[in-house]
């Protein structure tokens, strides 16, 4: 009974608009009007500056963090519980359900963000060093073609096979990891039209 509740529960996590709330409180207008439109942190940054994507990154990570966390504790039989000792297939279906909360929150009519900082929750909850690896990856592609968006699609990309290469995890988190990391590629496909025609901003260009 507990598994069935935790995509549910995940979802309603990652639905939180941190983001939006934080602009809403600070300035008193809707994140989603300015910028790229989204609630995540970059968009965040354009409004408040660096102390606003700071603030916003850390708090959508953490929730991507417990979503995990949750389903794995409730889906536990061991009163001696550690981190991913639950039920795989709800701990899957629990980290993509984060991801599309984050995206797609029933609070804001469905209109989120693009999944990265909740993604990187999920995924420091799931497989912490292959974070690491998949962030260091981000860096050396942004600083060699100086895309952001570029850096995040691959790097993202990189994580399931990172995990299923260097850990051999059960299915079922494979599965979830390249879900997840699936959803974060799918809400970049504005970035990725831009980059096949050359029009993406590069970092340090001006617009």
């Amino acid at each position: 009974m507990m598994g069935a509740l935790t995509p549910i529960l995940a979802y309603l996590l990652g639905s939180i608009p941190f983001g939006y709330l934080i602009v809403r409180w600070q300035k008193g207008v809707d994140v989603r009007s300015t910028g790229s439109g989204s609630t995540g942190a970059t968009n965040v940054m354009r409004n408040l500056g660096i102390a606003g994507f700071v603030a916003t990154f850390i708090l959508d990570v953490a929730k991507g963090v417990f979503a995990v966390l949750l389903a794995s504790r409730l889906t536990s039989s061991d009163s001696t519980w550690i981190p991913l000792d639950g039920d795989p297939r709800w701990i899957a279906a629990a980290s993509v359900c984060a991801i599309l909360g984050h995206c797609f929150p029933i609070w804001l009519k469905f209109r989120g963000g693009k999944g990265v900082a909740t993604g990187v929750g999920v995924f420091i909850a799931l497989a912490p060093l292959q974070v690491v690896l998949v962030l260091i990856i981000f860096a050396l592609i942004v600083a060699v073609a100086r895309y952001i968006s570029l850096g995040s699609i691959i790097a993202t990309a990189a994580f399931p096979l990172l995990v299923y290469f260097m850990r051999r995890p059960p299915l079922p988190i494979v599965l979830g990891a390249a879900g997840g990391a699936l959803m974060i590629i799918s809400m970049h496909h504005a970035n990725i039209g831009r980059l096949l025609r050359g029009t993406e901003n590069k970092v340090g260009r001006k617009k």
